[in-house]
């Protein structure tokens, strides 16, 4: 019998870690895994920066340009539950494969659009296919990185790689943008998922499914529709303003479908998302720090891609260089610092001052100016920032996945995911409404005269010092949550 007709409680723990074979081909499936995380991660960045070519080739109005972005956000946030379940059902190295072909191909739909429609159609599949991929990712670097100092590890360049996509794209998009041609921007992934699907047949165990999880359909519905309409309120709040009828709308259906699908999941006997997940306190504390930890980076860069580009103007590609070192720190955060730090001290000890690190990035952003320069201000809350979201990201996912049912390998890593997607747009929408309100009443005080670029300097830091203080709240509730210790494994809750 090969390694891979194993039962998956025999095919990695019962093989000696200091096999060198085995060594090597965790190296190798960690490598495939990030990988293909790194396509995700990237996507929204890239196609932002290229969306302006986009726009003016395909004819797209300034209306329904936004749906090019909207399209795979509300794809990705309404699916990922499901995509999660899907996974845990069919095995999730099955799901994996799925997913990269599918991220690909709709990847190549939308490089040959040839209107606005067919953009925002390939985009939704984009997003589809992302919420099969990454929950399924993530569930196999649990499963294959079992021992809890190697899985530090592996979920630490996991997590780098996720943060750094953004950066990444960044600079991508604006050399593509400058050099090539938009539609790159999106063909760019073609040979990475090539390379994905490949070496997923080839060198990933495969984990079966559970035959016995039934999809609840009402669940789905639920569930899917009331994420689909928590994003896109607060996406349409970032523009249209709090008070507007239609995000007021949006976010009463999204709350009372979301309240419905918690009933409905209490009540059936194979729940999509079972509430045990959500139950254990160390987990929901986690899922916290993840969804601060997204809007502290969705904040951070929301406000300096503008600063840098509308006040100080950059271009796209000098924008995403100077975000390099936020990258890096965040790096250095997730995959040196935390993992090491992880065997020696609990999860809340980490959790904790990297939520503060985080606050204390946007804190720093407060005292922008319209004279500010790049350094020392901007570069030091990038860096402060920056490893505070690597020290609070690899032990918020540990912990998350932590003492899970296998069977709900899965679910669980899709729900990790949902929180880091809830605290992005909680993030874009609170800062970017806060930061409007902010310059508007600036000008209205201002005497008449050329105070635009003062008023948005200050509204950038209204916004962030308003942040500042969600995240500190944050750190008191991880705090008051979290009580697991990542030096040891915890039991599966419910078990």
């Amino acid at each position: 019998m090969s390694t891979n007709q194993l039962p998956a409680s025999q095919r990695v723990t019962n093989v000696p870690c200091h096999d060198p074979y085995l060594v090597a081909d965790r190296r190798l499936a960690l490598a495939l895994i990030a990988l293909a995380t790194l396509m995700v991660g990237m996507d929204t960045a890239i196609v932002a920066v290229a969306l302006p070519s986009a726009q003016r080739e395909l004819g797209i109005s300034d209306a329904t340009r936004q749906w090019v972005l909207t399209a795979y956000t509300l794809a990705y946030g309404g699916l990922l539950l499901l995509g999660g379940r899907l996974a845990d059902r069919l095995g999730h190295r099955r799901t994996l494969l799925i997913g990269a072909i599918g991220f690909v191909c709709a990847s190549a739909l939308s490089g040959a659009s040839v209107s606005g429609p067919t953009l925002f159609a390939g985009r939704a599949l984009q997003g589809a296919f992302g919420a099969l991929l990454v929950p399924s990712s993530r569930s196999l670097l649990v499963l294959i990185f079992h021992e809890p100092a190697e899985r530090a590890r592996a979920l630490g360049i996991y997590t780098a790689v996720l943060i750094g996509g953004a950066i990444f794209g960044f600079i991508l998009s604006g050399v593509i943008t400058n050099y090539l041609d938009w539609r790159w921007t999106l063909y760019v992934n073609v040979p990475v998922a090539i390379v994905v699907a490949l070496g997923v047949v080839r060198a990933l165990p495969d984990f079966p499914g559970d035959a016995g999880i039934r999809i609840d359909l009402p669940g789905v519905v639920l569930g899917a529709g009331g994420m689909v309409a928590l994003v896109y309120g607060l996406s349409e709040a970032a523009t249209a303003g709090w008070g507007s009828p239609t995000v007021a709308g949006v976010l009463a259906i999204a709350v009372a479908l979301l309240v419905a699908f918690v009933v409905v999941e209490a009540r059936v006997a194979s729940p999509l998302l079972p509430l045990r997940v959500l139950l254990d306190r160390n987990r929901a504390g986690a899922f916290i720090a993840l969804a601060c930890n997204s809007f502290a980076n969705f904040g951070l860069l929301l406000i300096l891609t503008y600063e840098l580009q509308t006040v100080m103007h950059a271009t796209p590609l000098a924008t995403g260089l100077a975000l390099v070192p936020w990258a890096v720190a965040s790096s250095v955060g997730a995959a040196v610092v935390g993992p090491r730090l992880m065997r020696r001290l609990p999860a809340r000890a980490l959790l904790v001052p990297g939520s503060l690190l985080l606050a204390g990035g946007l804190a720093l952003l407060a005292q922008l100016t319209p004279t500010s320069g790049y350094v020392p201000l901007i570069l030091v809350a990038e860096v402060v920032q920056g490893f505070g979201a690597g020290l609070n990201g690899t032990p918020a996912v540990y912990t998350a996945l932590s003492g899970v049912r296998p069977a709900d390998t899965g679910v669980t890593s899709a729900m990790s995911s949902t929180s880091n997607q809830i605290g992005a747009s909680v993030g874009t929408a609170v800062l970017s409404s806060i930061a409007a309100s902010a310059t508007a009443a600036y000008l209205a005080s201002s005497p008449p005269g050329p105070a635009a670029g003062g008023a948005i300097v200050h509204g950038f830091a209204t916004a962030t010092a308003v942040g500042a203080v969600v995240l500190c709240v944050g750190a008191v509730l991880v705090g008051a949550l979290v009580n697991a210790d990542p030096r040891g494994e915890r039991a599966p809750s419910g078990a």
